[in-house]
């Protein structure tokens, strides 16, 4: 029971922090389940996915086999599903009524993927595995969502940007994700000493679009 709350702890404190960084209009809590469900919910066909697209490609050179692992096998098979996920259950919803509330959904589905990867890997690896991705893995994929949920905002309120910034709510997470992967599995250490600061790097972004987004009046959505 320790071990669950442990890797449940850094998912429910980043989920209160994005919700109450929502100053001007907190968004209902049945919805936030549901982003939160629905992001769980993806673990499972992304498994099966990344367990078939692992077995298409072998490489002896371990920086080749990294980036396909990093950028084909986890983080666009994730990301797609996260992007997915909030489409299904928030785009069309009358709660998203403003810019930051992409970067809110998109956090708490981001959320519910990381909660269910986090307990699978902190059963298996422990206290130490638990400390370790409280500081990593669960904010990298909050941060990834801030990415996603930065451009969706723009582009549910742009209709004149809206395929261009749908297609970068895409791309830039997988390309963050994908990034922060290879760094940790193309065995090489000259990355992993790029790991810490490009973390940072993550937080640095990650808080310039929330600023970016931190609205003084309502905005009317897009039909």
């Amino acid at each position: 029971m320790e071990i669950l709350a442990m890797a449940l702890a850094p998912v429910l404190i980043v989920g209160l922090f994005i919700y109450l960084r929502d100053r001007y209009e907190r968004e209902p809590l049945s919805l936030l389940l549901w982003a939160l469900l629905a992001g769980g919910l993806t673990t499972l066909p992304v498994y099966f996915i990344e367990v078939f697209l692992q077995g298409l490609y072998h490489s002896p050179d371990g920086v080749a086999q990294g980036a396909y692992d990093a950028f084909v096998v986890a983080s666009t098979t994730e990301e797609v599903f996260k992007y997915l996920a909030f489409l299904f259950v928030v785009w069309s919803n009358q709660n998203f009524n403003e810019k930051f509330d992409g970067i809110v959904y998109a956090v708490f589905v981001s959320l519910g993927f990381a909660g269910v990867e986090n307990v699978l890997y902190v059963l298996d690896g422990g206290q130490e595995t638990a400390i370790l991705r409280a500081f990593t893995a669960v904010p990298g994929h909050a941060l990834f969502g801030v990415a996603m949920g930065y451009h969706l905002g723009l582009a549910r309120f742009l209709p004149e940007e809206r395929t261009a910034q749908l297609f970068k709510a895409l791309l830039v997470p997988i390309l963050l994700h994908g990034i922060y992967d290879f760094m940790l599995m193309a065995g090489e250490e000259w990355l992993l000493l790029l790991f810490i600061p490009y973390i940072i790097l993550l937080w640095v972004l990650g808080f310039r679009r929330m600023r970016a987004h931190d609205r003084r009046s309502p905005f009317k959505p897009v039909e």
